[in-house]
């Protein structure tokens, strides 16, 4: 069995990964997308944030519900 941080370290390291894959195949539409992030007011940043955290939370609560 693996340990917590070993979970962690390597969900951190796939983040890395899928992100750097991101700027690889794409560079062009994360620069569009990040200039229109600087055009968004900070309070639909701030929601888009809490939703993709909430929805990362519940992604994980399933998988833990449904693998045991």
């Amino acid at each position: 069995m693996l340990s917590f941080s070993t979970y962690i370290l390597t969900a951190f390291a796939l983040v890395f990964v899928i992100e750097g894959l991101f700027y690889a195949l794409f560079p062009d539409q994360l620069r569009k997308m990040m200039t229109l992030a600087l055009s968004l007011p900070v309070s639909q940043l701030r929601l888009f944030g809490i939703s993709a955290v909430s929805t990362g939370f519940l992604c994980l609560l399933l998988i833990r519900f449904f693998t045991g």
